[in-house]
């Protein structure tokens, strides 16, 4: 690797993408990997330093994730919760089940002389001097989060133990000459105030690293990669929706291989209001980019007939857009491979050997096994807000930057149940009018994603003193940092009740409207 490089193996754990995060904030790439091919990973890329995560199994249990530590052998290493109790046990310390579990806050206690074990093999000076460099010495606030069941008894031999809570004596160990260290507690979350220092404490003091990976370095080193990928001759085709992600990569091929990047536009139908139309006056007027737009509204609104399950529906979209363009084929210049926006939330959310799959991005897990073309991802390991501060550099416009996030399948997966012409117009409409309003009255500020759904339910109503029996609405907003945790925004009472009056009195075919609370977990942003 030509950059400096930070490993966090998953085991599981439900906050590992969120120390991805933490690593890059402090200016480190950082990269998660499964523990299932981690040392093979490790072994062959030498990343700078590692981190392991935490996890929900136990280090005890028969089949539990594990790891050879002989290839972090030279390599500074950080173990949180989990990945703190199976070093210890795979150096020679003990690790136990707790007869006090601990989950939520915990005052941590330093032990600033440290305890060292072996103490006779170890030597006395060794055993009276102070530890000065500690993770966790003079921290400005000592309270951390905890979340475990097993706990460790003894470290290994020449480690030492520098911190303890009430319940664990043994919160925090480490072995400065083998830039190895240990935390029962999680640092990476927001629940542990003086988290970050710890981790830029391993990150800079200890591990050496320098903090240089930024917007700027990502562009040139992709532009770098991409040159070579495609060579001095080679075409891109460049999926493109008008959505921040697409932009991004479109961007980024335009500055990396010009007018050889061709820009495809596909409008499916399945757009919102009035989008088709600003996606093509966007990319020929502020890109002046190689364009092709295709309509194919009966092609995806036939290959959608009568599905009804989110996955088959996602798949089939999916499908219908490699299928459009190996139609096009020649018309596109003879595009040998193909551009997609796909980032990090998108790919973990997709599955992994220890994520579980919440659901298919029609970018990740929708394409066809047959598709000729060779698949270029440029933003596949970015957040959201990276590729927001990519596009700013770029020098993209800060509407389009800022643009809310839309699903690839489109309404699609905003339309419960089948997709029909019909169906997709009565969500486009109550999708304008709620946008509309937020915007109008100032409260679309701080917003990460809104939108309207059509239920695949019918309900009773009366309008005009008659009777009604039609379909209803779901109104959803919500606030995130990179779409893999979310709550919902708390819009006014009487925004959500206009809301409501304008889209049961103007869209046709609609009843009732609801909004949606539910944070994420447990729910996901989009309903399918």
């Amino acid at each position: 690797m030509n950059h400096e490089t930070v490993f966090v193996v998953d085991f599981g754990g439900q906050y590992t993408q969120l120390i991805v995060r933490r690593v890059r904030e402090l200016g480190v790439y950082s990269e998660m990997i499964p523990w299932t091919t981690a040392a093979d990973k490790i072994r062959q890329d030498r990343p700078t330093a590692v981190i392991l995560s935490g996890g929900p199994r136990s280090v005890l249990e028969t089949g539990a994730p594990d790891l050879d530590f002989s290839v972090l052998d030279g390599i500074p290493t950080l173990a949180i919760c989990y990945g703190h109790q199976l070093m210890a046990l795979r150096l020679g310390g003990c690790v136990e089940k707790a007869t006090h579990k601990e989950y939520g806050y915990r005052t941590l206690v330093p032990t600033p002389s440290g305890l060292v074990v072996n103490e006779e093999e170890v030597g006395e000076a060794e055993r009276l001097r102070t530890k000065p460099h500690s993770l966790v010495a003079g921290l400005s606030s000592n309270q951390v989060w905890m979340s475990h069941g097993d706990q460790v008894l003894e470290v290994p031999e020449g480690f030492t133990v520098t911190a303890s809570t009430d319940s664990c004596p043994i919160a925090a160990y480490e072995n400065v000459g083998q830039k190895r260290f240990g935390v029962q507690f999680h640092p990476e979350v927001s629940h542990t105030p003086d988290g970050r220092s710890i981790l830029r404490r391993f990150l800079f003091d200890q591990a050496g690293l320098k903090g240089d990976w930024t917007s700027e370095s990502f562009i040139e080193e992709q532009i770098a990669k991409i040159r070579e990928t495609v060579g001095p001759e080679g075409k891109v085709l460049c999926a493109v929706s008008g959505g921040v992600d697409s932009s991004v990569m479109a961007a980024l091929l335009i500055q990396a291989i010009g007018d050889r990047a061709v820009c495809v536009f596909v409008d499916h139908g399945l757009l919102r209001k009035g989008e088709a139309e600003q996606v093509v006056e966007t990319f020929g007027g502020h890109f002046q980019a190689n364009l092709k737009a295709f309509y194919e509204h009966d092609r995806f609104f036939g290959a959608l007939s009568g599905l009804t399950d989110p996955e088959k529906k996602r798949k089939a979209v999916g499908e219908q857009f490699v299928r459009v363009f190996e139609d096009h084929a020649n018309e596109l210049q003879g595009c040998d491979f193909l551009a997609q926006g796909t980032l990090y939330p998108d790919v973990i959310e997709s599955g992994s050997p220890t994520a579980a799959k919440i659901k298919t991005h029609h970018n990740v897990g929708g394409l066809p096994d047959w598709m000729r073309m060779k698949l270029i991802e440029p933003l596949r390991w970015l957040f959201k807000d990276e590729v927001r501060n990519v596009g700013r550099k770029l020098g993209l416009p800060e509407d389009m930057v800022e643009r809310e996030p839309f699903p690839g399948p489109g309404l699609a997966v905003r339309v419960l149940g089948e997709v029909t012409p019909e169906r997709v117009r009565m969500t486009q409409e109550a999708d304008w009018i709620f946008r509309s309003v937020l915007k109008e009255r100032g409260q679309n500020k701080g917003i990460w994603q809104s939108y309207a759904a059509l239920l695949d339910v019918r309900s009773v109503g009366v309008m005009g003193d008659e009777r009604t029996y039609e379909q209803p609405i779901v109104l959803r907003a919500v606030e995130s940092e990179d779409a893999m945790t979310a709550r919902a925004v708390n819009i006014p009472f009487d925004t959500l009740e206009h809301i409501a009056s304008r889209i049961v009195n103007e869209v046709q075919g609609v009843n009732r409207v609801f909004y949606d609370l539910t944070s994420k977990p447990p729910a996901t942003i989009e309903l399918e």
